[in-house]
């Protein structure tokens, strides 16, 4: 197979985007479809880049003081019903088992959507005084909502996060809390994945079931849209006092708990495919990607090349994640592309004549770039290549957003720019559901959040005219 076939195995991704997308899922070997409809198999490189997050994520969040537990996967229907909000909320997503063992059960069990009703039965029943919290507890876990339109990893059937659930002694200390982890969220996804994130409030529309406020971070894709890359909630007692949840105070008189959820998911291996990627494939930033920096041998079948190259090998492995390609079955031009169409960040030439000159080539994937290196400095260039890589990688996606953000006074300059840019639109809002309902009809686009940095661009809403309430950032989304 020659360089260009190998490349056109994946649509342009200005051509369509969408398949683009699904081919770069195929071809990194991030993830397959299965014969369980909606459901995907996430590949070891795949699965390598989701524990990844996981771990950067963890560490970050045992530093916060959250501590890892584990909850059931079933939950009783009664439970579930027991919030009126959520339950409603996540109807319509909810798989229920009714029958086990040949038995039909006495009582129907969903599978977790989300776990907010057993944990909150269990924390009823742990705990006792003002003197027990708080509870910071969160759970690495599947889930499973019934989604009628799927796509790997961005919304698929079953899903993997974690889901972050703890219970307050007061309500400052919750609403702390809930802004604590987004803020580590923003710091997962800026500084480890390279993307830059919009902060802010969802609006009533938008928040999550049960919630009283929901904080978001939302990215944006290479074609403009957004996509919700994490959540973290505020309840007050919305839960806790229908599941009772309560402690006695520092008064000796019982009190409901006040209560947080928070959680990102393998939407974020989406979201690194979407605003990085180009025609040749994935592209990962450094930290994340689970092969760092591979070596490529050329004319490897001649006399001391594959030795080199092992020798280089052997002297980095232990400093940063490598990888070596020593096939003998293709080219390395299809090497090449292998390495590139999995995002490899940093890739080795080394050849006979390099190794005359006491050199090899370091070539960039986020730009091609070549670059011509003594062996006896490759260990000091990689780690600058690397956090340069990182750094250049999070400044293209922050300079496209900040290119497809535009601003609109009303309903014709917010069609007009959304459609030339495909990209966050900012416009005063009035706060009447019945607005952003229109917005959305007129123009698919769905407000994304009211941004933490206050600002003004007018005094009416861009919908209806009337005096507005917050400037709100809108997009269409995945």
């Amino acid at each position: 197979m020659s360089n260009d076939e190998f490349v056109k195995e994946i649509t342009n991704i200005d051509e369509d985007f969408a398949q683009w997308y699904t081919d770069i899922v195929r071809k990194a070997e991030l993830a397959d479809y299965t014969d369980t409809k909606g459901c995907i198999a996430i590949r070891p490189y795949g699965y390598a880049i989701w524990e990844n997050i996981q771990s950067y994520a963890d560490k970050k969040f045992k530093e916060a003081g959250v501590k890892n537990a584990y909850f059931p996967v079933l939950i009783p229907e009664s439970l579930l019903e027991k919030e009126k909000d959520h339950v409603e909320g996540f109807a319509p997503e909810v798989a229920w088992v009714t029958e086990a063992g040949g038995e039909k059960l006495d009582e129907k069990l969903c599978i977790r959507p989300t776990s907010e009703t057993i944990i909150n039965t269990l924390y009823s029943k742990w705990l006792k005084s003002w003197k027990d919290l708080p509870f910071v507890y969160n759970q690495w876990c599947n889930v499973m909502r019934w989604e009628k339109e799927t796509r790997p990893f961005l919304r698929s059937r079953e899903f993997l996060w974690q889901e972050g659930h703890t219970i307050h002694e007061t309500p400052e200390e919750a609403k702390e809390r809930t802004i604590q982890m987004l803020e580590i969220y923003a710091d997962v996804v800026e500084n480890f994945l390279a993307i830059p994130v919009l902060k802010g409030l969802k609006t009533e529309t938008e928040k999550f079931a049960g919630a009283e406020e929901t904080y978001t971070i939302e990215t944006m894709t290479y074609d403009g849209k957004a996509l919700q890359s994490g959540t973290s909630h505020y309840f007050g007692q919305n839960f806790t006092v229908p599941f009772d949840v309560k402690f006695q105070n520092r008064d000796g008189k019982p009190e409901f708990a006040y209560e947080t959820s928070w959680g990102i998911s393998t939407r974020l291996i989406g979201g690194l495919i979407m605003a990085h990627g180009d025609n040749r494939g994935l592209k990962l930033p450094p930290k994340v990607a689970p092969v760092q920096v591979i070596i490529i041998p050329i004319a490897m079948h001649k006399e001391g090349v594959k030795e080199k190259a092992e020798g280089i090998f052997n002297s980095l492995k232990d400093k940063y994640r490598m990888d070596i390609d020593l096939r003998d079955k293709v080219s390395p031009g299809y090497k090449f592309n292998d390495c590139e169409m999995k995002g490899i960040p940093l890739r080795i030439e080394i050849g006979p004549r390099d190794i005359e000159e006491g050199k090899c080539v370091l070539v960039r994937r986020d730009n091609q770039e070549k670059i011509s290196v003594d062996l006896a400095e490759i260990d000091e260039r990689i780690g600058e290549l690397l956090d340069s890589i990182q750094n250049d990688m999070f400044n293209v996606c922050k300079e496209r957003m900040e290119k497809k953000t535009t601003v609109a006074h009303n309903l014709d300059e917010f069609k007009a720019n959304l459609d030339k840019e495909q990209g966050f639109i900012k416009a005063m809002f009035c706060g009447d559901p019945e607005c952003e309902a229109k917005i959305k009809e007129l123009t698919s686009a769905k407000s994304r959040c009211i941004p933490f940095v206050k600002e003004s661009v007018d005094d009416k809403c861009v919908c209806c005219g009337r005096a507005a309430k917050d400037l709100v950032v809108w997009a269409r989304q995945y």
